[in-house]
């Protein structure tokens, strides 16, 4: 049966998967590019994010590489798509990647506000759901196949589904960075009693690879 999991997903030390003030100009908030550190360099996210050759090899690679395994769907938060809120308007939008993301399956993105699935090169296809986290789950799975989903973020996307008890795996990349502020990923959650143990914990010198398991 597909899985539902977070992969390579990066947060602070204080508890924090983006910064304060997320923008146009701030994608991840203030600070929060710093998040990243580990991955950026790597041959996988260089490859799969950038379109270049070469980059690091290494523990934090493979935690990369393993990121885009066996997915067959991804789910987003609206802020994962685009910087604006409310009805959607005809700016021309389509997303932070440009014309060729780096899903390359379909993506669902949560919203409140319907618009027309979104076909874009390389195989990516953003289809916009409106009815919640539920319905977001069904339709990928149906897609998936018996591939995983990937729940791409943002914090508070993540917060939910974990709160729902519903994510299989989650891995996260936890950087030696403090925010402050921003967006907390596990505040109001009681993980144990929700069903998560630490499955394993890697540290490396960029960050301290933490992978939560439910029994």
């Amino acid at each position: 049966m597909s899985r539902l999991v977070v992969r390579a997903f990066s947060v602070s030390l204080d508890g924090y998967g983006a910064g304060p003030s997320q923008s146009l100009q701030h994608p991840l908030g203030i600070g929060g590019g710093n998040l990243h550190g580990w991955a950026m360099p790597t041959r996988t996210f260089q490859r799969n994010v950038f379109g270049k050759d070469g980059g690091t090899t290494g523990v934090d690679e493979d935690f990369a590489a393993r990121s885009f395994e066996n997915l067959g769907a991804w789910i987003l938060g609206r802020n994962m798509f685009a910087h604006s809120r409310g009805p959607w308007t005809d700016d021309g939008w389509q997303g932070w990647w440009g014309d060729e993301p780096p899903y390359h399956v379909p993506v669902f993105v949560l919203t409140h506000h319907a618009r027309e699935p979104l076909e874009m090169a390389g195989g990516t296809t953003f289809h916009f759901v409106t009815g919640g986290i539920h319905e977001a789950l069904e339709r990928a799975r149906d897609a998936a196949g018996s591939l995983d989903v990937r729940i791409g973020g943002g914090a508070a996307t993540i917060r939910q589904y974990l709160s729902a008890s519903l994510v299989d795996e989650l891995h996260t990349a936890v950087s030696p960075v403090l925010l402050g502020s921003g967006e907390p990923l596990f505040a109001g959650l009681d993980l144990p009693a929700l069903g998560y143990r630490v499955g394993s914990h890697v540290a490396t010198e960029a960050a301290t690879h933490v992978s939560l398991v439910r029994d």
